[in-house]
């Protein structure tokens, strides 16, 4: 069984984690929190999942490469700056970065990236998210991430197309633009829905999350999976053999 260290262990996800660990007899290498000895966890692990925040990230790499050993991103909010991070240190090691760890979610992404590529710019794409009252970034990292396989399906970038937010009069609906809405409230875990909108008819393809423990267990079979892999960027797609090219 492998011996996995969480970044970010007093977090909801790195809760949910170490119970997941459990349950699946995995060993918990140890867990760290802002100011904890991330080297120190690394040294002690064979793979590290990190939930904690995008300004630890730099940090969180480092560690794994000089531990050398792969890393699970699931931390949500990154920008530019922090992918081009995990660029450099994928060269070193085995890196997976993702916006959900859930197998659901990954399938429901290469349905949406398929149904992009099938129905064309001629539908509108709105994607509707909901999550708890404490999430702080938003939209959320599923929800970027169907946003880019949408894109990638009409063979756009999605920051060319993204429309995030609309308030007052924002004139008509642009074509070929791929639309965002945040819901915040209550304790859902998460929800996600990509409508695809055509003249007369309308399909969605939808993910409901109904507890935190299907992420939890989605991140330990990811995080078992990297520790056999050679450096490189590998999505949550790779780890369920999906091929991107169908």
């Amino acid at each position: 069984m492998a011996r996995i260290g969480i970044i970010g262990g007093e977090g909801r996800m790195g809760r949910a984690i170490a119970l997941a660990l459990a349950d699946g007899g995995h060993d918990l290498a140890g867990a760290v929190d802002r100011g904890g000895d991330v080297a120190a966890l690394a040294d002690a692990s064979e793979a590290l999942v990190d939930f904690s925040a995008p300004g630890a990230l730099q940090h969180n790499l480092h560690a794994a490469i000089g531990a050398g050993i792969p890393i699970l991103v699931g931390t949500t909010g990154l920008a530019e700056e922090h992918h081009r991070a995990i660029d450099r240190a994928a060269q070193a090691v085995a890196v997976l970065q993702t916006g959900n760890t859930s197998p659901g979610v990954t399938l429901l992404s290469a349905l949406v990236r398929d149904a992009a590529r099938r129905l064309g710019p001629d539908w509108d794409i709105e994607i509707v998210e909901m999550h708890h009252r404490g999430k702080v970034d938003a939209p959320s990292g599923t929800a970027l991430l169907l946003g880019a396989a949408a894109a990638e399906g009409r063979g756009v970038a999605l920051d060319d197309v993204a429309q995030r937010a609309r308030d007052g009069e924002t004139g008509a609906r642009g074509h070929g633009t791929i639309g965002f809405a945040s819901l915040r409230g209550g304790t859902v875990a998460g929800e996600h829905s990509v409508i695809f909108a055509g003249d007369e008819e309308r399909l969605t393809l939808s993910h409901h999350a109904e507890n935190r423990s299907i992420f939890a267990r989605g991140a330990v079979r990811a995080a078992e999976w990297l520790i056999a892999r050679a450096p490189g960027r590998y999505t949550m797609e790779d780890v369920l053999g999906l091929d991107r090219r169908a």
